[in-house]
């Protein structure tokens, strides 16, 4: 039986093990899926550690993810966005002297969302806001995917810091959202704002309109403020769960080479969000 795993500070509340769980049946993978929870500054000693005990792969999750790059030979899409947040053991395992491999899926599930949803990216304007983890993820696919990029976030001078590492990409502070929201094609919310106050919203709802594709990272509450106005001025809405959900898809094939059954995945992880 392989096993696999998240490291984390807290993890309890994660709905990776039903998700994959439910991959592994679907398939008849002989496979667990748990959760560690190190102190917050042991991210390496606690990879290191999971590599000699046999685990076939880790996910990485907040504080960890980028202290995670110091533990890996990180991929090159992991090392432009600076965090690792999927560990592959396969070339440890296999005799390889090398580090284990570390990957970013939170990049491919951004973009598998919109594909997911029909949503074309080459050629199109995007607003991302917020330049933290997700934001840096969701700014790196838009922009690898052909479209051109705005970072919009409360200090304009991380937004500034963030666009100048993605190509061709502008960065500013929020005063001139309402301008760039009104001129694009695509809207990302990286900002947790939303999940914890879910009347608050980062984009007033008059910025909203038809021509829009909005992905929400938020997915608790699964229909947050900003999708429920958006979908009201006739935009295409995605739920943070999407892009939970395919983040997960994309380690669980680099892990086991296998298709995630999307099916089964998707029911499992909405059935925890219900």
């Amino acid at each position: 039986m392989d096993v696999y795993g998240l490291i984390g500070n807290p993890v309890g509340h994660s709905l990776s093990p039903p998700m994959h769980e439910a991959g592994y049946g679907t398939l008849g993978i002989d496979a667990r899926y748990l959760t560690f929870e190190p102190a917050p500054d042991d991210a390496v000693a606690a990879i290191e550690g999971a590599g000699a005990l046999g685990v076939a792969g880790l996910n990485v999750t907040v504080p960890f993810k980028q202290d995670a790059l110091t533990a890996v030979d990180p991929a090159p899409l992991a090392e432009r966005i600076g965090a690792v947040n999927t560990v592959d053991f396969e070339p440890v395992r296999s005799g390889d002297a090398d580090r284990p491999r570390g990957h970013n899926t939170d990049a491919a599930g951004v973009k598998r969302a919109f594909a997911h949803h029909g949503v074309e990216l080459d050629g199109r304007e995007a607003v991302v806001v917020g330049a933290g983890g997700a934001g840096r993820a969701a700014a790196f696919a838009l922009a690898d995917a052909g479209a051109a990029i705005h970072v919009a976030n409360r200090t304009a001078e991380r937004a500034v810091e963030l666009a100048e590492a993605v190509p061709g990409a502008t960065g500013s502070g929020l005063d001139d959202l309402g301008e760039r929201v009104a001129g694009a094609d695509v809207l990302v919310n990286a900002t947790s704002v939303g999940m914890d106050a879910p009347e608050t919203t980062p984009v007033p709802a008059d910025h909203l309109h038809g021509d829009l594709a909005v992905l929400d990272a938020v997915y608790a509450p699964i229909e947050t403020r900003l999708l429920r106005e958006a979908a009201e001025a006739g935009a295409t809405t995605i739920d943070g769960a999407w892009m939970l959900l395919f983040q997960g898809m994309e380690a669980f094939e680099i892990w086991t080479g296998a298709d995630a059954p999307v099916e089964a995945m998707n029911a499992a992880l909405r059935a925890e969000l219900e």
